[in-house]
């Protein structure tokens, strides 16, 4: 009799076991930080000058990817925050820019442009934002699904785009800056009125205690040795100044554009860590996210360039902010029970003329002048100077409805425009995407036009410049949205819980992060990925 029983026990003995374990271990709390135009060098130019506890510590104690690269077209904000969490391209997640025209309806669309909603908090027109026209899930999304809607998600920016498309369709809240009070605000899509916490903390008016003073150097002027001298030809200048120098009287500014100083990103932080307390993030039975995104540094760069004292001080202040809140994370969630990344949606080119004064090949492209100079030469042959509506953000956008009621043929209409262009040498390519001539393109570049062209959002004709040519909006500052490694090459920073220490060298894409992630927390990938998980960064111990 004994001997029949002896297999029943080994059956309980590996039951019980198994019930013991049958827990998924996963973080208490994941917090994403993307920093706006932040390049991979970034890490490393300003290494010896950044304390122990922040980039330094996320170095020293994390995973590295030392070459990750962004594989789509434009390098812009709204589809680099949106490939960050859906691990997609704009060809399938249809974020293709910040802004485009529509191709159905010809009508010029914001990535988060949404007309049924209201603005809760912050002003009307800043409030008629969503997540709508985003075509894809994000990790967020599959979070919050996984857990039947329990894990909490908050996401956080002053720029209403980077803080709404990370949060997804099922964010408990994304909060982005007022235009103009310098609040924080969100829409209905999310709430029907802003939380106490939240109305509290926009009653305190940072943006104006913060803009009070004056925006003067963290450190002695001559210790800045990675940069340009203080005032040169290359930078912008603050409404009123006559010259770019320290210090600069951000008092005059209004309270949104804290935005346009390192002090943007000191109000984020200040709201992260009030979001962090009241919606008790990381205390959950499953795990929350914190979605944050750091623009400040973008406004900054877009201004000055990224060879100036500003954007180095910039990164200085941001980098012991950083220490701080990784302090606090520890305070509020502990120590290993968090799992935090930290990117960039892009990167940024030098200042062309920066370039061409140390005799590097370089320029600025119009895109305006050229539009106005082809659609003279269509006239001849079509009988209408307006048949191209814009040339914007590496586009040529058609006027299709005009083409039509003229009855001209499109395809000739496009032949004769990429034959014109021939004559101007800052072009590499121009490819039509109704037949895209990629054959001529070298693979990689070709791989990101591909993935980076949605049908009904993309323009018509695809420009790429030559290396160091920027479609200029300005001579001062400078841009990004290109192919080129200074707009795609991106920091990726893994640390914390299920974290492997160490370093990946090989080349990984911004559409691995989710698929990372998914893997992390064992959950769905977003519906839309075509990343793979970056498995030397998993610990598989945790």
């Amino acid at each position: 009799m004994k001997y029949f029983l002896f297999p029943f026990i080994g059956m309980f003995i590996v039951c019980h076991v198994f019930a013991a374990n049958k827990t998924v271990k996963q973080p208490k709390l994941v917090v994403g930080i993307v920093v706006d135009q932040m390049r991979y060098d970034f890490l490393y130019r300003y290494a010896n000058r950044y304390g122990n506890d922040g980039f330094n510590r996320l170095l020293r104690d994390g995973n590295s990817c030392e070459n990750m690269f962004i594989n789509y077209l434009p390098s812009y904000t709204a589809p680099g925050h949106t490939c960050i969490y859906t691990g997609s391209v704009p060809a399938i997640h249809g974020i293709a820019s910040n802004e485009w025209i529509d191709q159905y309806t010809g009508k010029g669309v914001y990535c988060t442009d949404d007309s049924t909603v209201k603005n809760v908090g912050g002003t009307p027109k800043a409030g008629k934002m969503s997540p709508r026209n985003l075509l894809s899930s994000t990790i967020t999304d599959e979070l919050r699904l996984s857990t039947n809607f329990r894990s909490k998600t908050i996401s956080i920016s002053v720029k209403d785009r980077a803080s709404i498309l990370p949060g997804g369709h099922t964010a408990n809240a994304a909060y982005w800056l007022d235009d103009t009070m310098g609040v924080f605000m969100s829409s209905n899509y999310y709430m029907k009125e802003l939380p106490q916490w939240v109305s509290a903390f926009n009653q305190q008016e940072l943006a104006s205690k913060y803009l009070k003073g004056e925006w003067n150097l963290l450190y002695a002027p001559d210790s800045y040795l990675q940069s340009t001298s203080d005032a040169n030809n290359y930078e912008g200048k603050f409404s009123g100044e006559k010259e770019s120098r320290f210090p600069h009287k951000v008092s005059s500014l209004k309270r949104s554009d804290i935005r346009k100083t390192p002090f943007g990103n000191s109000i984020v932080f200040d709201f992260a860590r009030e979001a962090l307390q009241h919606e008790q993030l990381g205390k959950n039975s499953v795990p929350d996210f914190l979605c944050l995104s750091f623009s400040s540094t973008d406004y900054v760069g877009h201004m000055y360039g990224p060879n100036s004292i500003e954007i180095e001080d910039t990164y200085l202040r941001f980098d012991a902010e950083l220490s701080d809140f990784l302090h606090d994370l520890d305070e509020t969630v502990g120590a290993g029970n968090y799992t935090l990344f930290l990117t960039a949606d892009h990167g940024v080119a030098h200042n062309p003329q920066f370039l061409i004064d140390q005799q590097v090949p370089a320029g600025y492209f119009y895109g305006t002048k050229v539009s106005a100079e082809l659609n003279q030469a269509l006239k001849k042959s079509f009988g209408s100077d307006r048949l191209i509506k814009q040339i914007g953000e590496n586009y040529i956008w058609l006027n299709h409805a005009l083409i039509d009621s003229l009855h001209a043929n499109e395809s000739a209409v496009r032949k004769a425009i990429c034959g014109l262009l021939k004559t101007h040498p800052e072009i590499q390519f121009a490819i039509d995407m109704e037949e895209p001539s990629l054959n001529k393109v070298p693979l990689p570049i070709r791989e990101m036009i591909v993935n980076g062209h949605h049908a009904t959002r993309s323009g018509d004709i695809l420009l790429i410049l030559e290396p160091a040519w920027l479609d200029a909006y300005a001579t001062t500052g400078t841009t990004h949205g290109t192919w080129n490694p200074y707009d795609t090459h991106i920091p990726m920073l893994w640390y914390g819980w299920g974290i492997q220490k160490g370093r990946t060298i090989r080349q990984t894409s911004m559409t691995d992060i989710s698929a990372t992630l998914a893997t992390l927390l064992h959950i769905q990938m977003p519906n839309g990925c075509i990343g793979q998980a970056i498995l030397e960064v998993i610990n598989n111990e945790d």
